[in-house]
This record gives structure tokens, sequence and C-alpha cells, in this order.
């Protein structure tokens, strides 16, 4: 299904699943994208859907509908297009195309099958493994011949900035590793990587641009050497850059008349100054600066002395290159830290719809009780008060539960280990649930193997679990008729022990045997909270051991937990005979 991913603007993180045939964008309460934000209009556009896609159409609005920075009356999306409405920037993703043409480019493609005589011979003139591609950019074409080391030298540097974009998800560190990258291509003394901090791009402001990554050339991890002073970029020079949306190369930036009332250039007494823009897909997000320095005797220990100049017209060329891709890749780190806050949003909405009603139910029977309590009091009723104040107990203990469900649920903790009998615990729970198991009229046994063994567990972890099977068990089986039977067979593997909970209830679907163990998925409607079995395969992991779902011989449901006899990386704890 796809989807439209605010990246920018007041209502970042939000996303808005594509799933009906015309959806609207706007102001107006009954947009399906609502935005809060001010410059668009109330009927701001309108997403169409067709055989081939959805198409963007502006309704007229004030200010305008953007598309990869282009103005739009009517377009096609294509996944990954960036779709801006007043300050807001949204993402279309596309989970899947509606209609794939595939088959239509397989009729154009026949793949002729016969047999082959031999194999490939003379006319073959040379052939290079499939892992060749990779040598000769890592190594940057030495040992080939002048043209193809020529070639792939830069192309090496390209190559190795890819991979990094590729592989390093914070966004510092791939700053600091591209700019290490161009060091490597280019003899500068001094860099630094500036971004737009702004939630929304505007007019060029060098203001809103603040470093994020610097660089000197002989210092230690790139950290300026002992006796260097500070970078002093010229806002002058970061203003013409993004005015003019150009790269620019200065060879005598003292005598270049367009920085003379750049103090910051005087002071630093720069050489040569090569400031690139880090240009995304549709905007300028920060800015490359390079410079070499002269009549400084701590950083010409550092570099020789040279009359050439040190920055080219292929540099320039190159470091724009290289700033495209540390462009896209700060925009695709923008949007990958939106997504993730997309999907935290989405998943504290679902939190809360799930849980918000069982709340509201555990209120309504406290406020129940309260009211009896309230009632006997004023008649002095010592029986309709028992009564009153046993509903208050009851969705108190259900608070309780769902309360510690949700701490065990969100946290990792590590089980408090110590030597006990499985059987003691599982007999201790089973004598817990006798009483409700009487009331319901339902037939519940415990069986338990002679030769069942210790275990190293955290006893209340165990308890808790086997608590929950058995409380579902109850809830599954029909009153009156229901058989649940909680068994620990002897022990016939020595490195592990195992219980098992069955009853006769209705059983799940085999399709839905591992749904039921997501977060917030219950059977139970308004008695559940969709926690409890998570939390208890949650528990029975952390153990080492595992709590799965299976088919009885007779069509019952039946719990099979697992936990090592020696608890988890507990292999050298000595068991007790």
């Amino acid at each position: 299904m796809p989807r439209l991913i605010v990246t920018r603007g007041a209502d970042e993180g939000k996303q808005y699943n594509l799933n009906v045939p015309l959806v609207l964008i706007g102001r107006d309460p009954a947009a399906r994208v609502r935005l809060l934000d001010t410059e668009i209009s109330r009927r701001h556009a309108e997403l169409v859907e067709t055989s081939d896609g959805y198409r963007l159409r502006d309704l007229g609005s004030a200010n305008g509908t953007f598309v990869n920075g282009r103005s739009v009356q009517d377009v096609l999306l294509r996944s990954g297009d960036r779709v801006q409405v007043g300050q807001t920037v949204l993402v279309i993703v596309a989970e899947g195309s509606r209609k794939s043409g595939a088959s239509s480019l397989a009729e154009k493609i026949n793949l002729v099958t016969g047999q082959v005589q031999g194999s490939l011979g003379g006319t073959v003139v040379s052939r290079l493994g499939e892992t060749e591609g990779d040598k000769l950019l890592t190594r940057g074409g030495q040992g080939e011949g002048e043209w193809l080391r020529r070639a792939l030298a830069n192309l090496g540097v390209m190559y190795e900035t890819a991979t990094a974009i590729s592989n390093i998800y914070e966004l510092d560190k791939l700053l600091a590793r591209l700019l290490e990258l161009v060091f490597r291509s280019i003899d500068a003394d001094r860099g630094c990587i500036l971004l737009d901090e702004r939630e929304v791009a505007g007019d060029p402001d060098p203001t809103a641009f603040t470093p994020r990554a610097v660089y000197w050339r002989g210092g230690l991890h790139g950290a300026p050497p002992p006796g260097i002073e500070a970078i002093h970029v010229s806002r002058t020079l970061i203003e013409h850059v993004l005015r003019r949306k150009e790269g620019v190369l200065v060879s005598d930036a003292k005598a270049d008349e367009r920085f003379q009332t750049a103090p910051s250039i005087v002071r630093s007494r720069v050489r040569e100054i090569l400031c690139v823009p880090l240009r995304g897909r549709d905007q300028t997000v920060g800015l490359l600066y390079l410079d070499t320095t002269r009549e400084s005797s701590a950083m010409e220990l550092l570099r020789p002395a040279q009359d050439s100049p040190s920055f080219q017209e292929d540099h320039l060329k190159l470091a724009m290159a290289m700033a495209h891709l540390a462009g896209l890749a700060v925009e695709e780190n923008r949007h990958y830290q939106a997504l993730i806050q997309a999907e935290r949003l989405a998943a504290v909405g679902t939190a809360m719809a799930s849980l918000s009603h069982h709340i509201k139910n555990i209120l309504q029977g406290l406020q129940s009780g309260s009211d009896i309590v309230k009632m006997a009091a004023e008649d002095e009723s010592w029986d309709t008060l028992k009564q009153g104040w046993r509903i208050v107990e009851r969705n108190q203990k259900r608070i309780y539960d769902l309360v510690l469900d949700m701490l065990s649920y969100s946290k990792e903790r590590e089980p408090s280990l110590e030597l006990c009998d499985l059987g003691s615990v599982a007999q201790e729970a089973f004598q817990f649930m006798s009483q409700k198991a009487k009331d319901l009229g339902v037939a519940m046994s415990f069986e338990i193997g002679e030769s069942h063994g210790m275990i190293m567990a955290d006893p209340e972890a165990v308890h808790r679990i086997i608590l929950n099977l058995l409380g579902n068990a109850l809830d599954a089986v029909e009153p009156e008729s229901g058989i649940v039977k909680l068994t620990v067979p002897a022990g016939t593997d020595p490195g592990k022990i195992e219980l098992t909970v069955e009853d006769n209830g209705p059983g799940v679907p085999r399709e839905k045997m591992e749904e039921i163990f997501k977060p917030f998925v219950s059977s139970k409607g308004n008695r559940g909270t969709g926690l409890g079995l998570p939390v208890s395969r949650k528990l029975a992991r952390e153990h080492g051991g595992d709590l799965t779902l299976e088919t009885g011989p007779e069509g019952q449901t039946r719990f099979r937990l697992v936990i090592p006899r020696t608890g988890q990386d507990r292999s050298e704890v000595t068991m007790a005979p």
C-alpha cells in the first residue's frame, strides 16, 4: 500500500496510507491528508488513483504545489518523489506497484535454449572474474595501463564514497568519513562540512549553516595539529555559493575583489578556497569547504612549499560530484530518521488504541465497585460493602497485571536465576488458579513426572508464565464442560526441562499460531490486553528457552514451555543431585 510520509514541517513524522481512490491534501478538516501548515490552502491538492499509480493535481492553491523542486499542476507520482506544499515536504513510498511491467518486458526478450556444443571457444578474447570490478575500484587502477589508471583513480574515490553512504547510518560519522575521502584526492590543508539545520529550507541564510564535520591535514584523526588556529569560514563566500547556486574555486583569496570585505579570509591567511554546495535531489542541504593557507609556520611544517596552485578545475569537478553524493546521503538520512519517527508514532498510536479501551473498562469496573461501596456505606450494609470491595480489588489487580506486563515487555532484563524445583513452582500456580477453575466448573488437572529434576531459573518469572497460560486456558474453554491439563513430564533431556498446558477450547487456526504472540493481539475482546503471551514468550527467551503453540493429537490447544536446566549461558553451574 502506498504511503505519504511527512519528512519536514509541522506534521513531521506523520504518515498517511493511500488506500482510497481520491485523497484530499490541505487544511480542511475533511482532508484525508490534513496538515497544520498555515501556508497551504484548505483544499490545496488531491491525489487521484489511476492504473499507473497516483496522480497529484493542484487545486488552484495560493502557494503552488512542487514535486522534486518543480512547480506542477498535474503529474504522475513515483515512489521516492518529494511533494512540497507550503513549508511541508512529503515523500511518497510505494510498497509494491499495482501494475508490473515485467510481463510486457518479458515478451520482448526471447531466451533461446539449445544444446551448446562444448565450451565457448576462441571468440572470447578475455575473461575477468566477477570480483575484479571491486578490486579495480579499490586499488585505484594500480598496476594497470596509464589510461585505465587515470580513469579509475577518481572513480575509486567515488566508489568508496558510495560505499560509505550505504554502510554508515550515523550522520556525523558519515560526514567525517566523506571528509577523509575528500582529503585523499584533494590536496587541501583544512576542510569542513556545514549543514542547513533549519526544519524547512528557505532563502539562502549563511547563519543557518552550522559545522558538522571538520578535518585538518596532518592532525591525528583529522583533529587540528598543535598551534593551528580555528577555521574561519567567510559568510560572504557562503552567501555567494548559495545565491549563485554554484561551486567556486578561488586561487588567490586575498587578491579576489569579491572577498576584499571578508576579514575572515584575510585574518586566516587563506591561500586557496574550494567551496561547493551539497545538493540533494531538490534542494541544497549543506556546503563543503576546503582551503589551503600560507604564511603559517605551523602549517608549512605539514606541507612542502609550492608555487603551483593545489586546487585545479578537476578538483572542483570531483568535489562537486562527491558533494552531490553527500547531499543525497544527508537527505536519505533525514528521510530515514523521519521514517523511524513515523514508525514510532504509529507504534505509540497502536499501543494507545489497544490499551485505552481496556483501561476504560477497568476504570468503569472501579467506578462500579466504588459506587457500590458508597451505597453500602450510606445503607450500613456490610454484605453490599463486601461485594463492592471485591469488585474494586479485582479491578485493582487488573491494573497491576497490566502495568506489570507493560514493564516486562518494554525493557530487557536479566532473570534472577536460582536453583528451584519446576514442579513446585507449577504446583503453586495450579493451586492459585484452582478456585477460578472451580467457579467456572472446569476440570483442571495437574500431572508431574517422577524425575523432572531441578532447574536454574527465575521462579517468579516462571510462575508468571504458568499463571498466564492457565488463565488463558480457563478463558478459552466452555464453563461446565472445559478441561485444562497442566503437565510437567519426566525429564528425558538432560539439558532442558519442559511444561505443557492443554485445553479443549475451540483452538487457534494454524495461520494465527504466531500472530497471537504479537503484542496487542487478543482473542478475549475487552477482557484481554494482548500482552500476556508476548510477555510470557519474552520471559521464556530471557532464560534461553522458548514458548510455542501446537495442536494436540485430538485437536487440543497445547502451549509448550521449554527452559534449559542451567539457564542461559550458565553451563558452568553445577546442578544439585
